[in-house]
């Protein structure tokens, strides 16, 4: 392991928890070519975060996509800093968050509410967004079809998630699906083995891994599908006994 990448060492493992160290006490993220640090403002509040980020040129993505995907948190009070007990991390947008720019709102959107609601989340304190903001794409004829973000493309739009963490300080990380887990937890990180599981890391708070409900959606049969979607709701349901678990914030 050199010094430019950021795997982490299991350096426990129980059933309550592993612990995950950054490299030499820190996090680093690609110390090399692309990355969206420039871009991001000293002031980590979401609306100058969210107008920021529109002139993110971190990497190559935003040539091909219609605009940048920030998170967001549905807040019917009009807070200025809603109350997030958990912040969920995608992948990255997908064609119709493109379109709309707005985080989950297509199919796999719709599927997350439904297991938020059976699991017991209340969905007005969870903060959404995507470890990439940007839509990454391939045509296939007059389709735009998901591609998978590489990893130096996730490395460099990780100030802008680190700058939401700062922003929005949840309780409990959530990250569905492979790639935003491994961008937090390192590429040898499998959501497959280690779902529903705490995983902790310095300077974050505790984090679980789930599957993402576009993979669900796209399950060989029918039977795939709900044996995951109940994969996914008991992984929540975890989450949530976490959450409660969790000493109250000050």
């Amino acid at each position: 392991m050199n010094a430019h990448t950021y795997e982490f060492p299991l350096l426990a493992n129980s059933v309550a928890a592993k612990r995950i160290l950054y490299r030499n006490g820190e996090f680093m993220p690609g110390l090399t070519g692309e990355s969206a640090a420039p871009f991001v403002p000293e002031d980590h509040s979401l609306a100058v975060l969210r107008e920021a980020i529109k002139q993110c040129r971190g990497c190559d993505l935003y040539k091909h996509a219609t605009q940048a995907v920030f998170g967001e948190i549905e807040d019917k009070g009009g807070h200025k800093r809603p109350n997030v007990s958990i912040m969920m991390i995608g992948e990255q947008p997908g064609d119709r968050e493109d379109v709309e720019g707005r985080p989950f709102v297509g199919p796999a959107g719709k599927l997350l509410d439904r297991c938020l609601k059976e699991a017991a989340i209340d969905r007005l304190e969870v903060y959404i967004t995507n470890a990439v903001k940007h839509f990454k794409w391939e045509p296939r004829g007059k389709l735009r079809l998901h591609k998978k973000p590489s990893l130096t493309e996730i490395r460099a739009c990780r100030p802008w998630l680190d700058a939401e963490i700062d922003a929005m300080r949840p309780s409990l990380i959530v990250c569905l699906g492979a790639t935003s887990a491994q961008g937090l937890l390192g590429s040898n990180f499998k959501v497959t083995v280690d779902h529903g599981v705490v995983q902790q890391l310095i300077g974050l708070p505790p984090i679980i891994a789930t599957l993402h409900p576009s993979a669900i959606l796209r399950a060989a049969t029918e039977e795939d599908g709900q044996r995951q979607t109940e994969t996914l709701v008991n992984d929540l349901r975890e989450a949530k006994r976490v959450l409660s678990s969790l000493p109250a914030a000050s």
